[in-house]
């Protein structure tokens, strides 16, 4: 499971481990700055009970982080949530894998947005690109090296532009509208994904393929 830390729209902190006892170990070690911090959780497919949400939320407030989402594709944990007035989101989606990457790649150079990016809205980074939330249609979203969608992409998403062939396009859903490695363009799928998976976008003898991205 994943804790997001982030001010505003500015990504903070990634917190990770593969139980609750390592979150709250986590949070332990975190420094009081004085800003109004919030935090999303990424559980996946852990159950975790309505007393454990209770316990992170009332330890991460003494941080001054307010806990604002709980995401999970256990109803359980959902449910829980939902039973102490807490937003549970529940979401098939297969995250694993997409998570590795994200983690994998991540550097000093790379934006992470938070939120939904909407049409007209124009997002760009130096490095890799993280975007939490979904790209609506009439959004562009660009970056020197790869892009992750956490949620829908339904925009225009352009990676490599530093001319990297290498460079790809993840989303645990890729409905794009057009999609761009490098100089090669792509019109994006033209049925809406059907899978419970995330996809990638790369390049494979000067053509942009989609695969799942659940054994990469």
């Amino acid at each position: 499971m994943h804790l997001y830390i982030k001010e505003n729209n500015k990504f903070i902190n990634c917190f990770y481990s593969e139980s609750m006892a390592g979150i709250f170990l986590a949070i332990d070690q975190i420094e009081i700055i004085n800003k109004k911090l919030s935090a999303n959780l990424y559980c996946h497919e852990e159950k975790i009970s309505a007393r454990e949400i209770l316990d992170l939320k009332e330890l991460l407030l003494k941080s001054d982080i307010k806990l604002i989402n709980i995401y999970s594709s256990s109803r359980e944990s959902v449910i829980a949530a939902k039973s102490i007035r807490m937003n549970g989101i529940f979401s098939q989606n297969n995250f694993y894998n997409f998570d590795q990457r994200v983690e994998d790649h991540f550097d000093e150079k790379d934006l992470t947005h938070f939120g939904m990016v909407r049409s007209g809205d124009q997002i760009s980074s130096n490095g890799n690109l993280f975007i939490m939330g979904d790209v609506n249609p009439g959004a562009q979203i660009s970056a020197k090296k790869n892009i992750y969608v956490w949620g829908k992409l339904c925009g225009v998403a352009f990676a490599g532009k530093n001319g990297d062939d290498n460079s790809t396009i993840s989303s645990l859903y890729l409905n794009a509208l057009q999609l761009r490695i490098n100089k090669t363009i792509a019109i994006g799928p033209k049925e809406k994904p059907k899978n419970n998976y995330p996809e990638i976008a790369l390049l494979e003898e000067g053509k942009i393929i989609i695969k799942p991205l659940i054994n990469s």
